[in-house]
């Protein structure tokens, strides 16, 4: 029989990497599968990092190095796959691999983060990387000097706008209510800038192009009124879909998809954990998917030993 480890651990972005830490610190045996060969999650693609205690400033990517910096010192074995069959409800748990291998566990931690919400509107697949854009600070560069719109009014919409206000010559924000729903702080620092725009109660309806993004076709939802405005790119972040469709069938979920699970992070399956975003919390942000990690080994450490 192959090693049997006490827990794996499904992702790397901050729950995961947490994880990690924090089984390696109480001598579990433990591995970390990661779909990516670059360790962070989403958190690599954020531009500035201001409010993760310790660092005053810090990019993303830097951040999740330091993350996994630490993981490997401590000796954290990592594995780079995707998922894509398991075994979970037994006493023994068997992860299956897209080459075909096989790993066992007593315990599993999914930490699989999640994925961009798209507008799902004419033109946004046939244009995506070519001006549409589900990460500001990875393609902002692209568009220095030109005009561009954000979709949405979340905190990552409000950063996104700020950083592209810094490089952009024009910025639309393009929200579907009349008030923001990012912190009031973000909010008016945005509502300050000179060069940028904002059209509450509207939508996109559509993105024109062929080969490139040209214009976006925008509806106010409370006049029924529509007019297109000339762009080059378009950023949409409008929410996260929680990478959970693999575990639906074996563990409860919620009507958005994300994993149910407590704050001691244990789902209602015995051995199976959920950590980070893809679990069921009220606030998503680097520092509460750490926690996660910090707490799912925790709880994992005490299921071994009361089985």
């Amino acid at each position: 029989m192959k090693n049997i480890y006490d827990v794996i651990i499904i992702g790397s972005g901050p729950a995961g990497l947490a994880a990690a830490i924090y089984a390696k610190r109480a001598e579990l045996n433990m591995l970390v599968i990661e779909k990516s060969a670059i360790s962070g999650g989403q958190i690599i693609n954020t531009y500035e990092v201001d409010n993760y205690p310790g660092f005053m400033e810090i990019s993303g990517f830097d951040l999740s190095m330091k993350f996994r910096e630490h993981a490997d010192k401590l000796g954290t074995e990592f594995i780079t796959g995707e998922v894509t069959s398991f075994h979970l409800d037994g006493e023994i748990k068997v992860i299956t691999l897209d080459d075909g291998t096989e790993y066992r566990s007593k315990a599993v931690i999914i930490a699989t983060g999640g994925v961009p919400r798209h507008l799902n509107v004419e033109g946004e697949e046939k244009l995506s990387g070519m001006g549409v854009s589900y990460c500001a600070t990875c393609d902002g560069a692209f568009f220095k000097n030109k005009t561009v719109a954000v979709v949405g009014g979340g905190d990552v919409a409000v950063e996104d706008a700020i950083f592209l206000a810094r490089i952009c010559e024009r910025v639309y924000v393009i929200h579907r209510r009349d008030e923001f729903r990012a912190k009031k702080s973000l909010a008016t620092k945005l509502l300050s800038l000179e060069n940028v725009t904002v059209l509450w109660d509207s939508v996109v309806e559509k993105i024109n192009g062929e080969e490139m993004t040209k214009s976006i076709q925008v509806k106010n939802v409370k006049s029924g009124e529509s007019k297109d405005l000339d762009v080059s790119g378009v950023f949409i972040a409008v929410g996260y879909i929680p990478n959970s469709d693999l575990f639906k069938n074996v563990v409860a979920t919620d009507e958005a998809g994300y994993i149910i699970a407590g704050e001691n992070c244990e789902t209602n399956v015995p051995g199976i954990f959920a950590a980070g975003d893809v679990r069921t919390k009220g606030l998503r942000q680097i520092i509460t998917a750490a926690s996660d990690g910090a707490i799912a080994v925790t709880a994992v450490e005490k299921y071994l030993n009361d089985n």
